[in-house]
């Protein structure tokens, strides 16, 4: 009999993208680019790295637990009150504070088969029931999860846009699918994409959230903002809610560099609207040479495209390496015929299109 839980035994453990350095020492490459973990492709901000050299002499002491000068510049930003708002290191731990804080021994927790891994994992990591139900046509079906909703159901997931598929729900059909739950289920609409969106129909967070005070919002400096490194994101919802959360909440989650970077990139509007511009016109660009290819492809509102190869991911994973290029292979989500791939810089995605036709004319 082993020492740890049982349910510790099943879990199947998040495998994270590639780093470039491993990359470049196993196989010996000079040069080697990474689309494979939706990060920015133009660094950080330079306010960002500046606020950060400026706290430095002071991380022998502890960060300011409750992050009042980040969570009081997002509450500025977002015009809402830091009441609605927690810190977390990263919105993977935000997902386990919130499944510690709402889902009790005897309830469960509702999401797709195929999104952001983590809401699955952490749930199984704390022991909880997780139901999951089939996308249609890429995109989550919010007709059977509300069929999937029962007595026991107290949790639900929604990627919005969802990763890895790019897909999204609309503000129509998430109104209406909310207010058919029942009073005791909480949603969880996670929008670390958000900053991407270019269509008209996609849900404005603040309204959700003045009409639903079962609705608990994430959102994350990992991408647009390109702090990936630092792991800092945010939750809004109800005051009491958020009460709540912060019972469950580590002290000092959130780090010093952390909280003095997030607050200088809140603003730095330059570095976010050209970051926006790099994704969106760099997307395009990869759309329309997957069209030229005849490759298919799951349009996307993230900084990321799915992509159907036709053949083993892992293998086209595998030989992109060789290239350089490293992009992300979808067969951890079930999508075995599928890779994901960031949107780059211009060179960058030149750089994958190369890589990509020669692995696809191998015989």
């Amino acid at each position: 009999m082993g020492l740890a839980r049982k349910n510790v035994e099943n879990i199947t453990s998040y495998i994270a993208g590639k780093p470039i350095e491993e990359t470049k020492r196993q196989l010996g490459l000079k040069r080697v680019i990474k689309l494979a973990s939706n990060e920015n492709p133009l660094g950080a901000s330079p306010k960002a790295l500046k606020a950060m050299k400026a706290v430095l002499n002071n991380v022998n002491r502890y960060p300011d637990s409750q992050s009042f000068y980040l969570k009081n510049k997002l509450a500025k930003v977002l015009k809402v009150k830091p009441g609605n708002i927690i810190l977390g290191n990263g919105s993977d731990e935000l997902i386990d504070i919130i499944i510690k804080t709402f889902v009790e021994n005897d309830e469960e927790v509702l999401t797709s088969d195929v999104t952001f891994l983590e809401y699955g994992i952490i749930s199984q990591v704390n022991d909880r029931r997780v139901c999951l139900t089939r996308l249609k046509d890429f995109k989550y079906d919010l007709n059977a999860l509300l069929k999937n909703v029962n007595a026991s159901t107290k949790l639900i997931f929604i990627a919005n846009p969802n990763n890895p598929t790019g897909t999204y729900v609309k503000a129509t059909e998430l109104s209406k699918f909310i207010a058919a739950l029942p009073k005791n289920v909480v949603v969880v609409l996670d929008e670390a994409y958000d900053a991407f969106i270019d269509v008209d129909d996609f849900p404005k967070g603040n309204k959700v959230l003045s009409v639903n005070k079962n609705v608990i919002i994430l959102k994350t400096f990992s991408k647009a903002y390109g702090l990936a490194g630092l792991r800092v994101g945010y939750a809004l919802a109800d005051a009491k809610l958020i009460s709540s959360m912060e019972r469950v909440r580590q002290p000092f989650n959130v780090n010093s560099l952390a909280q003095a970077a997030a607050i200088a990139a809140l603003d730095d509007k330059q570095f976010l609207l050209k970051t926006r511009k790099t994704v969106l016109s760099g997307k395009k660009f990869i759309y329309r040479q997957l069209d030229g290819m005849k490759v298919r492809y799951i349009p996307s509102v993230a900084n990321f495209v799915l992509i159907d190869t036709k053949r083993d991911g892992v293998g086209i994973f595998k030989d992109m390496l060789k290239q350089g290029v490293i992009v992300r292979d979808m067969k951890q989500y079930g999508l075995n015929n599928f890779i994901r791939v960031t949107i780059g810089t211009r060179e960058e995605n030149n750089l994958f299109i190369k890589a990509f036709k020669k692995v696809l004319n191998r015989k």
